[in-house]
């Protein structure tokens, strides 16, 4: 039966995982095609970033980083990365890269409460995961081996599916903070006219591609909650 479960819960994840590979895919060959049409106001992405941080007071360095599609805004230190094929490209796609982290830098500076949670989540989230699945070990051995300790039992399972469950939650914490990141992004390239309203529309495909990411992120998140719970279910059974 064990057995059985587990390639079952294996089975469930696989649309997931297809999808997440899709989304992935979706994003590389998106970025790729508007990465190769230039601006028309030529703004290379650094600068990009530097005048769109300076117009919304956030005190952030702008600085390269290694790797393709690794551009991230660190609120911990305050330093926006841009990747190498982003930095000094003045392409569509790296500007509405660009400005997506830095959109992100303004949910900081503005103290946006979903970017705040999902920060402060991050340490509990880490350990959280580590102690999942011991906690839910000890349970079931305390209402195997213990019969008088069930409730007990109980209450280790409740701790370590709780703690599971924090990942899903820190997916559905990120969902919308991505979304809002790219919207502040192409209104502020609208607002700045760094971009005219057809090239922000390409930003447009660009960042829903990259928004497919983390709706995938979600899915296999919750897919793997799910396995999770049916694993310990059988588990818990005293056939």
């Amino acid at each position: 039966m064990f057995l059985y479960m587990y390639w079952y819960g294996y089975i469930i994840i696989i649309p997931g995982i297809l999808f997440a590979l899709w989304a992935q895919i979706r994003v590389s060959t998106t970025f790729a095609k508007y990465d190769k049409v230039q601006s028309r106001s030529n703004w290379t992405a650094s600068d990009l970033s530097r005048m769109l941080l300076e117009r919304n007071g956030c005190a952030v360095v702008v600085q390269p980083t290694k790797g393709k599609l690794t551009d991230n805004y660190n609120p911990k230190t305050g330093v926006l990365s841009l990747s190498e094929a982003t930095y000094n490209s003045s392409s569509v796609a790296a500007l509405g890269v660009a400005a997506h982290e830095v959109g992100h830098a303004v949910q900081h500076e503005e103290g946006y409460f979903l970017l705040k949670l999902r920060s402060f989540i991050v340490p509990a989230v880490n350990f959280a995961t580590y102690l999942a699945i011991p906690l839910v070990i000890i349970g079931v051995l305390l209402e195997w081996l213990v019969v008088a300790a069930p409730t007990i039992g109980s209450v280790f399972i409740s701790l370590g599916i709780i703690c599971y469950s924090l990942a899903t939650v820190f997916s559905l914490i990120t969902l919308p903070v991505e979304l809002n990141a790219s919207r502040r992004a192409k209104k502020m390239l609208l607002e700045t006219g760094v971009l005219e309203e057809d090239e922000v529309k390409q930003v447009g495909k660009v960042l829903n591609a990259a928004a497919m990411t983390y709706f995938a992120s979600l899915l296999v998140s919750l897919l793997y909650f799910l396995r999770f719970l049916l694993i310990v279910g059988q588990f818990r059974r005293r056939d």
